[in-house]
């Protein structure tokens, strides 16, 4: 457990959901209580809404094993995304207290991207904040730069796999999502847009904010002093803090193999909860997303 010091509400709290999971048999019972408490702290510490979140993460991670299955941060896929992609948490909050990350391509050569590893890499980034970040943010704030993105890289996007992460992160990730932006935007934006909009909720796409090339629209939003030099601002250098990353998530190499972590059983689900499924291809929404 990190060392700052566990409020004894949120213990409490804690505890009652460790007493639900042991009538969940076909949940991970060893999940770490960072995450438990960010499960929580997701939901305003609603426990009921806990529970639901708890339930939609692992099983929604078990129906997309492209993205969540076979994770292993220093395989080939995984080491080529780490060296074309720039994905990196940036160390200081916005003045609302919201947590900032950059996507951005280092090495725009379309023939050594391939998506599903990109996705699966990012989470694997995700899944190491979660448990080792211990302060919780207000919110969320995703800075996905395009500059080298071509129709190229476009293609390489499948349909399937995008459909799951696109329900994932906005359904079943344990953040409170608060703006996207979209850096230099590139010409065939309705392309990209295109294939998102099928996928995408009404209240995520309200958060989106496109930024043309050269502007410097994203400071009415982000300030400088929280960016990395290479954005103008002075929290460091996007490539020393992306190293940095890197190690954290080699690190925890054991971690992602335990597939016990990370998988439901559906033959051990409660039968009064069959929420688990086919959730792929059913409509509507899986919970309320915890935007406020």
């Amino acid at each position: 457990m990190p060392p700052q010091e566990i409020a004894t509400n949120q213990k409490e709290d804690i505890g009652k959901i460790r007493e639900w999971l042991t009538k969940q048999p076909h949940l991970p019972q060893n999940i770490d209580d960072v995450l438990i408490l960010r499960f929580l702290h997701t939901c305003n510490y609603s426990l009921e809404q806990t529970k639901q979140l708890i339930d939609l993460f692992y099983t929604v991670r078990s129906q997309a094993p492209e993205i969540f299955g076979n994770r292993d941060p220093t395989d080939a896929g995984s080491q080529e995304i780490f060296k074309i992609i720039d994905l990196v948490p940036l160390p200081k909050p916005t003045k609302d207290n919201c947590k900032l990350f950059i996507y951005r391509l280092a090495d725009s050569d379309p023939d050594k991207y391939n998506f599903v590893d990109s996705l699966r890499t990012f989470f694997m980034i995700a899944d190491t904040r979660m448990v080792l970040e211990t302060e919780f943010h207000s919110g969320e704030i995703p800075i996905f730069d395009m500059e080298g993105f071509s129709l190229r890289h476009l293609t390489k996007i499948t349909l399937p796999v995008l459909k799951k992460y696109m329900l994932y992160t906005q359904e079943a990730h344990p953040i409170r999502l608060k703006q996207i932006h979209i850096l230099n935007i590139p010409p065939f934006l309705d392309r990209c847009l295109a294939l998102l909009k099928p996928f995408m909720k009404s209240e995520v796409a309200s958060m989106l904010h496109f930024h043309l090339p050269n502007s410097e629209t994203l400071f009415d939003y982000v300030s400088r002093d929280v960016l990395p030099v290479e954005y103008g601002g002075n929290v460091g250098k996007l490539s020393e803090m992306k190293n940095e990353w890197v190690k954290k998530v080699l690190a925890k190499k054991e971690y992602f193999a335990d597939e016990s972590r990370w998988k439901v059983d559906e033959s051990k689900r409660p039968a009064q909860n069959q929420n688990g499924k086919q959730l792929f291809g059913m409509q509507g929404s899986f919970r309320s997303l915890s935007i406020d």
